[in-house]
């Protein structure tokens, strides 16, 4: 048995066994990102493991396309997707490039940063390199309809920034501070990330603005302007073939599905409202 197998191997062209068809894998990775409990559907590291582990693991895999489309979100989330998207690559040695789609900004264009390179459309969103915290004040409206609101904390700074009291002074201050910090933590990771590529001011590339695709790329915020099929075809040759990362739909994935649907409106409807604001801010 082994010996007609060994002859019928033998009379099998060579051609067949060598340069099997280049494949890229697509990951995408869009909408707002943070924890599931404040978004029905978010962008973060718990929801996307399996799906980063997928495409590393796609046969004859020469690349991996991250498929961007995020206004931002959580920076914490932003950088622990990035972290495990750049750990798989070395540990897989396969390289990674990023390819916005409408809008790469803030914890999306953090993501990106996982790559060698990043490419846009000329009509993308790119930047946005800042941090922002967006809230309501109640405390007039609880007044109108004769709500009391109590509060009873132990330490100075407990209550800080409660929407149903006054804005305070401090409150901003103590909020500002923070802000400062993350910003220069983002600051630091695109500078590490982008190097010598970078072509603006400080001063303007982390002024919390962003720009169209061609205006990134002369800031040196990407590497190109490009989409994912061109780009790649262009690398590893026409015949490149390109395998898309779906989740996949089991029964406890369905029945979390159901779980979330039965979130409490209200909660739904801020996490809505909040999700629209984000992606308002780029006209979209």
């Amino acid at each position: 048995m082994l010996k007609k197998l060994r002859e019928l191997l033998i009379r099998i062209p060579i051609p067949l066994f060598q340069n099997p068809t280049p494949v890229v894998a697509i990951l995408p990775l869009e909408g707002v990102i943070g924890s599931t409990s404040r978004f029905s559907t978010a962008l973060n590291l718990a929801g996307l493991e399996e799906k980063i582990e997928q495409a590393f693991d796609v046969y004859n895999l020469k690349a991996v396309a991250l498929a961007i489309n995020s206004p931002g979100g959580s920076p914490v989330q932003s950088e622990l997707i990035m972290r495990h998207i750049q750990r798989l690559s070395e540990e897989k040695k396969i390289p990674v490039y990023a390819f916005a789609e409408d809008v790469a900004a803030s914890g999306g264009y953090l993501i990106s940063l996982a790559a060698e390179e990043i490419y846009a459309h000329e009509a993308s969103i790119i930047g946005s390199i800042g941090v922002i915290s967006t809230g309501f004040g109640f405390h007039k409206a609880i007044e109108k309809i004769g709500v009391e609101r109590r509060v009873y904390a132990a330490g100075d700074n407990k209550s800080v920034l409660d929407p149903f009291q006054p804005e305070k002074e401090k409150d901003v201050k103590l909020l500002k501070e923070m802000q400062k910090e993350i910003h220069v933590f983002f600051k630091n990771l695109v500078k590490e990330s982008r190097g010598d590529r970078l072509k603006g001011t400080e001063k303007l590339m982390f002024s919390g603005q962003f720009w169209a695709g061609n205006e990134a790329l002369k800031l040196g915020l990407i590497d190109g302007i490009g989409d994912i099929h061109s780009v790649c075809r262009e690398k590893f040759g026409d015949k490149t073939k390109f395998k898309r990362i779906k989740e996949e739909k089991g029964l406890i994935k369905s029945l979390i599905g159901i779980k979330s649907a039965n979130l409490k409106l209200s909660d739904e409807i801020m996490a809505t409202m909040e999700s629209k604001s984000l992606w308002s801010r780029f006209g979209l």
